[in-house]
């Protein structure tokens, strides 16, 4: 495959986004030739990139630098078939004052209401974490309110079994007491049969 010669900058009218107007631009017949094989149409698109501008190759990745960029940047927003006044230097728009002043004054508008924005976060902040810290003690007293009562719960639990351990042993002679009672009844009843 034949090496293409160096080609002349393209014309300012012919369209430079297309990598195909700079293969042909760069290589001519063997541009054309080289579209049969895939390798041979990326050296020819990258030795046509090599004359628009720097490429720079790490593994498969590619990477294009084009030379003037900001006239091809004007060139890319003109109507085709326009060039831009003043393509060979900058021509950059005088900027107007009014408008100047209208972004001033906007900005100004904006910062102003920006620092209202932010003071009414800081307040509505304030309340929540004034409201955040109100439950965490009203849950911390509920918490230790709570652990008191149960507590004191437990205590007259222990101290109820306790009466009721007291009571039990009390009661203890009750059912030989009873006994003694139902004799005593049987032994009445018999007493009142004989008197009869």
């Amino acid at each position: 495959m034949e090496e293409p010669g160096p080609a002349a900058a393209p014309p300012e009218g012919r369209d430079e986004r297309s990598l195909e107007a700079l293969s042909l631009a760069g290589g001519g017949e063997a541009a054309v030739a080289g579209r049969q094989l895939s390798e041979g149409r990326r050296a020819t698109l990258a030795s046509a990139l090599e004359l628009e501008g720097t490429v720079l190759r790490e593994g498969r990745l590619t990477q294009f630098v084009a030379n003037n960029l900001e006239r091809r940047i004007r060139l890319s927003g003109a109507p085709r078939g326009e060039t831009p006044a003043g393509s060979g230097g900058s021509s950059i728009p005088a900027i107007d004052p009014g408008a100047l002043q209208d972004v001033v004054a906007l900005a100004g508008q904006v910062a102003a209401q920006v620092d209202e924005l932010l003071r009414n976060v800081h307040c509505g902040l304030q309340a929540l974490t004034a409201l955040s810290v109100g439950c965490i003690q009203t849950y911390r007293d509920g918490v230790e309110s709570l652990g008191e009562a149960a507590d004191l719960s437990i205590r007259a639990m222990y101290a109820l079994v306790a009466r009721c351990e007291e009571l039990d042993r009390a009661m203890q002679p009750v059912p030989a007491l009873a006994k003694r009672i139902r004799d005593m009844k049987g032994t009445l009843e018999r007493l009142e049969g004989l008197c009869k």
